[in-house]
Formats: C-alpha cells, structure tokens, sequence
C-alpha cells in the first residue's frame, strides 16, 4: 500500500486540485464551487436542494404584497413632500412600518422573489410623486423624494431579506 495522499479534483472543474469536500454529500468541490455554512462548506448543489425548504410563499402573497408595499411607499413620498431635511430620519422608520407590514400580509412566509417584490413594488409607488417633481422641475422636491426612496427601499430590502436565498 502506498502511504501517497491521492489528489482529489473539483466535480465541477476537473482541472483544478482540491483537497475540499462537501460536507453533505462528500463530493470533491474548489475554493469556487464551495458554499461556507454555519456547519462548513457545501457545494452549491446540496445549498440550493436545502435552501427551497425555505421557500413558503403561496401565490396569493405576491399580489398581497406588490399592493400593500407600493401604497404605503406611496403614502411615504406623499409626506416625504413636506418633511424636507426630516425625510431623512423618518424614511428609514417608514422602511421599517412597511416591511412589518409586507410580514403581516404574507403571514411571515418567505422567498428570494418575494422581497424582491417589495422592492420594485415601492419603487412604483414612490414613481407618481418623483414623476411630478421632474415635471414642475421642481429639483428641491425631487432630491427630497430621492432621499426617501434610497432610505425606505434600503432599509425595506434590508428587514424583508432576512434569510438570503440564493
């Protein structure tokens, strides 16, 4: 018997030694094809198999949410008319009311589509209110409502991301 360590390579890229392994399926896996988790590395195949047990959104939430998040995003830019330089502290407060809301209506169910969702649903619901502003050419305006469509989608994308799939 030879006491020489055999090489292993990459399943994915043949080419490339490695001495990693998945720690799910023990499939020889590079530096690229490797996926740190909370309990090591995994290939990216037994990731993805293992994150769409987290996926628990029904149809119905998508609908649900793109309304709820692109009124209240609405309602923000409609107030963040009149706050001014306050937009800038209360447009992070409003990301937070509406992604508890966007939970409340989805009943905390979950999916990489469904915060991403949110976020084009508040872009749209901000769009009439910077629409009017490019209109009037009122530039004071539109620099306020795009301090609180950065703020509030930042901090929407940041409350509704929470388990990163994918």
């Amino acid at each position: 018997m030879s006491d020489e360590p055999v090489t292993l390579y990459c399943a994915n890229h043949p080419q490339t030694a490695t001495g990693l392994r998945c720690n799910r399926c023990e499939k020889p896996i590079c530096p690229k094809c490797a996926v740190l988790t909370p309990t090591g590395y995994r290939c990216k195949e037994c990731v993805r198999g293992q994150q769409k047990i987290f996926e628990t959104a029904t149809w119905i939430d998508y609908p649900l949410l793109f309304i709820v998040v692109a009124i209240m995003a609405g309602l923000g830019a409609f107030g963040a008319m009149y706050l001014n330089f306050f937009t800038i502290f209360l447009a992070p407060i409003a990301g937070g009311i509406i992604a508890e809301a966007a939970r409340f209506v989805t009943r905390k169910r979950r999916s990489k589509k469904l915060f991403q969702l949110a976020i084009v649903a508040a872009v749209i619901g901000c769009f009439p209110f910077i629409a009017m502003h490019l209109l009037t050419l009122n530039l004071w305006g539109l620099l306020w409502q795009g301090v609180y469509l950065f703020l509030m989608t930042s901090t929407l994308y940041y409350r509704l991301s929470g388990i990163k799939i994918g």
